[in-house]
């Protein structure tokens, strides 16, 4: 099983408050809801099913509409099923009651007082359901389940997943829109996923309910505002997780098209197979459209420059005018205040910060990748390395080819650190020939093949960057005894190598 662990911009301005309450939300109404919920369809389900059975053998046996609705949508869903209920010469019992009126003594009167009793219980349970009232029924959707739907979950892995992905997903998107269009999204993803699944499944009575259809929206937004963004996969195997990383416009896509593929399944089948797969894909859509549309509207800029006034409240006053040239549209005053601000405090990490986003709305990209190395120094300085690994990802997509080795050194060890294992060895690999001639380079070099005989278990490729390392003119005596420790470990495991492929 391959699960998400994290990403590189999990991190914003702000707490992302309104994630926490959904997610607070989403448990309490969990662990309040779940055992009376899954008693109720319990008995509900098998009153459905006593209806079914009756009106099978007894088609003349009146109904109430709600009722009628239920036998409806069943006979329509499980055509093949029904027709084998109606089988007067049927010989397999579902239980007691099933038997009970397949009796000679059970005639078409007490058919009728049967039915009348079962549809009096079927509309006392739903009107005390709570899957009925507030999950989302394709059959019968009542208005307010488009949204209450998003809020109750089926077990304990339902509600633990979807709050993970939430969790992921959401924070960097409530740190870009704030806490006005951040939640109205949500539900709107969440309303239109559900409507999605019901247009497909039009005469399904099966209560869907989760948040997925809404997290799919911030999945679908995530993957048009952070396409490069790379997400931390881990791969259970066993006891073990292996951990990598892979960009947002690889892994989201799959994802996309993984639900597609079941979905068009279903769809084809008639049944649901007890995954929402098309709310999945509505909210997905919705999310990509929406994202796009915030974007391109302006809307997200304005919020963006909302949130900069609240958390900057403190700022210095040439932040705060660069703010206020921004809101009057002022771009290139906004980077000449900015300019001045950056020569004056070369170290103002919210100048530099500030005038990176400038730059961003100008699609200046020399000035960006000039002032994300900057940042980068800046962070790696603070100790904020998270921040400066992602500041770094985003001045390589600019073009960006190389840092000062110091700075660069330092984010190369923080990737080996959070085990980051491959793109701690591109880095350390880029590191060294960038700086051939400097002792910097060696030790990249050492590290990288480390990496490789220990972490990714390659040793050719160790053994390039320890042979490598030991020719290198560079003065390194303080090194070599990694270097040749390196060296015999590449060597057992080659020669195991070899015997296994004879």
């Amino acid at each position: 099983m391959i699960i998400p662990i994290g990403h590189e911009n999990l991190r914003g301005r702000r707490w992302p408050w309104v994630t926490t309450a959904i997610i607070v939300l989403c448990s309490a109404i969990f662990l309040v809801t779940n055992s009376p919920m899954q008693g109720q369809m319990l008995q509900m389900g098998q009153t459905e099913l006593h209806i079914m059975l009756l009106s099978a053998i007894y088609p003349d046996a009146p109904l109430t509409p709600g009722a009628s609705e239920i036998v409806r949508a069943y006979k329509f869903a499980y055509a093949d099923s029904y027709s084998q209920m109606k089988d007067p010469d049927r010989d397999h019992f579902l239980d007691s009651w099933d038997r009970k009126i397949h009796g000679s003594d059970f005639s078409a009167s007490d058919a009728n007082t049967e039915m009348n009793t079962l549809c009096t219980q079927l509309a006392q349970q739903q009107a005390g359901s709570i899957a009925w009232n507030y999950a989302f029924h394709s059959v019968h959707p009542y208005a307010q389940s488009y949204v209450t739907a998003n809020f109750l979950h089926g077990g304990w892995l339902h509600l633990i997943f979807n709050m993970w992905f939430l969790w992921i997903a959401g924070t960097i998107l409530e740190d870009l829109w704030g806490r006005v269009i951040y939640p109205i999204f949500y539900l709107v993803a969440g309303a239109l996923s559900w409507a999605v699944h019901g247009a497909v499944f039009p005469h399904s009575f099966m209560p869907a309910l989760g948040a997925s259809g809404a997290i799919a929206g911030l999945m679908g937004a995530f993957l048009v505002r952070f396409p490069t963004t790379r997400i931390r996969l881990g791969w259970v195997l066993w006891v073990k997780i292996i951990k990598f990383d892979v960009p947002a416009y690889v892994i989201l896509p799959i994802w996309l098209l993984m639900n597609l593929s079941s979905g068009m399944l279903a769809r084809v089948l008639g049944v649901e197979a007890g995954v929402a797969y098309w709310a999945h894909i509505g909210g997905f859509a919705f999310g990509a459209l929406g994202a796009f549309l915030l974007r391109t509207s302006g809307l997200e800029q304005s919020a963006d420059q909302a949130i900069e006034a609240k958390v900057s409240w403190s700022a210095d006053p040439l932040i705060v005018r660069a703010h206020n040239l921004l809101a009057e549209d002022n771009i290139e005053g906004a980077i000449s205040c900015l300019h001045q601000l950056v020569q004056e405090q070369p170290e103002s990490v919210d100048g530099w910060d500030l005038l990176f986003k400038v730059q961003e709305r100008k699609k200046d990209y020399a000035g960006q990748k000039q002032t994300l190395a900057v940042l980068c120094r800046l962070r790696v300085m603070a100790g904020e390395l998270e921040a400066a690994a992602a500041d770094y990802e985003m001045y390589k997509n600019l073009g960006g080819d190389k840092l000062p080795r110091g700075v660069w050194l330092e984010i190369c060890r923080y990737l080996e650190r959070v085990q980051r294992w491959e793109q701690a060895v591109e880095e350390y690999e880029k590191l060294a020939h960038a700086f051939p001639t400097e002792r910097a380079g060696v030790s990249a070099l050492v590290s990288a093949g480390r990496i490789c005989v220990t972490n990714l278990f390659s040793p050719a490729r160790a053994e390039k960057f320890f042979r490598g390392a030991e020719m290198s003119p560079v003065p390194h005596s303080d090194l070599d005894a990694a270097i040749q420790a390196g060296l015999k470990k590449c060597a057992p495991v080659a020669v195991q190598d070899v015997r296994y492929l004879r």
